[in-house]
């Protein structure tokens, strides 16, 4: 079965050409079968470029995951970005934060408005979180999650993951659903988005690992993607044949 995205609303696809002058396209290698749909993606951050990329390149239908404050308003982006995002992860000067991000966070806000985010919640609305991802995977879509714990920024090398993207296979299994998952890297250095062969939840699950042990099982994949070496002009295909390993 093909899976399309759905399609954006006008502004945003204009915007999106824009983003192409400061998001250049990466090199999108493969370990094993393509993207299609109904499955979960998790990713580096990288900042902005791994979402950025994702959205922009990715010929796949996607819905992130984005916290909360993202996707809710102007003002609580505005703070989210100057506290949070700005000085504690990328460690801006606070004052040069709130400076940047009063002509930076009307812009972003206009971005999220078109993004289709789904809200992540540190409380019992996360419930809400699940059920909205449950229903948008049944759709065909594929979650986006950024799990890194970024408490000391994006880093990159991954200090962890949150559990999350955990809760949601473990709710889509009590739901019939044996979610894929693919792990993927994007690597500014050389411009490349390395995603591993998918692997199903029930395989993760099988040996009675706790949560906190497959979210370090994957980050630790994770890592290891980020580490891989091409060779130059190599295809994606032979790069498979050489590369290709089972999360363990």
């Amino acid at each position: 079965m093909e899976y399309k995205r759905n399609k954006r609303k006008l502004y945003f696809r204009a915007l999106k050409k824009i983003m192409k002058l400061r998001y250049k396209e990466p090199k999108f290698v493969y370990l094993g079968e393509e993207i299609t749909g109904g499955a979960l993606i998790i990713s580096n951050h990288e900042g902005t470029d791994a979402p950025m990329s994702l959205e922009i390149y990715l010929d796949r239908p996607i819905r992130m995951w984005g916290a909360s404050e993202m996707n809710s308003g102007l003002i609580s982006l505005y703070k989210y970005q100057t506290k949070v995002y700005y000085h504690e992860k990328k460690h801006w000067n606070i004052h040069l934060a709130r400076l940047f991000c009063l002509i930076a966070s009307p812009l972003t806000n206009l971005f999220y408005s078109g993004l289709d985010l789904i809200s992540t919640y540190r409380d019992a609305r996360l419930v809400k979180t699940m059920r909205e991802s449950v229903a948008a995977i049944k759709d065909g879509n594929n979650i986006v999650a950024f799990p890194e714990r970024s408490d000391n920024g994006y880093l990159a090398e991954l200090e962890g993951f949150h559990e999350g993207v955990v809760m949601l296979a473990e709710v889509c299994r009590m739901r019939g659903i044996d979610l894929p998952i693919f792990v993927t890297y994007f690597r500014k250095s050389d411009l490349t988005y390395i995603i591993d062969k998918p692997i199903l939840y029930s395989e993760l699950a099988k040996d009675g690992m706790s949560r906190a042990e497959i979210a370090k099982t994957l980050c630790d994949r994770c890592n290891a993607l980020g580490k891989m070496k091409f060779d130059e002009g190599e295809s994606a295909s032979s790069a498979d044949d050489k590369k290709k390993s089972k999360i363990s």
